[in-house]
């Protein structure tokens, strides 16, 4: 588990089966990262069971340090070991639980395993042009933007832009500052994928 300020990050449970599974089919929320599209049980129970035997997607929980139930998610997918790099998502799952700055300390703590754990030197996202408050966070957090897909989506009858944005693992001095200045404390532990909304390419999106 990997502790910050307001949130934890961990492994998935049994309970969290429910959440993740009415925060895919969210419609509401699919208009900041993802096409909408219902996904059935089946489907679902797929995703979920491959949980684990995928070595190239880790999945994190994001919870309160004092409430076991989930508040959002963290995915880290297409890891590649040659190139050491990934693609990162995460999703804050109901409105009440967003603009609180869980999603970017979650963010945070997820790129610092990137670097840390996964030997990753590039972790990267796609996001909504028009998604302001995910862009402000992942700028936070040490993404910038690489260029702008236009109208590379269609969402809710209308066409969108994508940004891309990419964060490249520090130099040593810098990570090491970083690790001292940040709110974090480590106690060490297509498609279901995507900050607090961003598309990421797998199952579940992110908020």
């Amino acid at each position: 588990m990997l502790i910050a300020s307001q949130i934890t990050i961990g492994p998935l449970v049994a309970e969290d089966f429910g959440p993740l599974f009415c925060w895919i089919n969210d419609v509401a929320a699919a208009r900041l990262d993802f096409a909408y599209r219902p996904v059935d049980v089946v489907a679902h129970q797929q995703w979920w069971d491959s949980l684990g035997k995928d070595q190239t997607r880790v999945v994190f929980a994001i919870r309160k340090p004092t409430d076991p139930a989930i508040i959002g998610y963290v995915q880290i997918n297409g890891i590649n070991s040659v190139h050491r790099s990934a693609e990162i998502g995460i999703r804050i799952g109901e409105e009440k639980h967003r603009g609180q700055g869980y999603g970017q300390e979650a963010l945070r703590l997820a790129v610092e395993f990137c670097w840390n754990h996964l030997n990753l030197n590039r972790v990267q996202l796609v996001v909504f042009k028009h998604n302001i408050r995910a862009i402000s966070a992942y700028k936070a957090v040490g993404f910038r933007k690489e260029g702008v897909l236009r109208k590379a989506a269609f969402i809710g009858g209308g066409w969108v832009d994508l940004c891309v944005m990419a964060a490249l693992r520090p130099a040593p001095a810098r990570q090491r500052k970083l690790r001292v200045s940040a709110p974090v404390m480590a106690h060490l532990t297509d498609a279901y994928g995507t900050p607090e909304m961003a598309t990421a390419n797998a199952y579940l999106p992110v908020a």
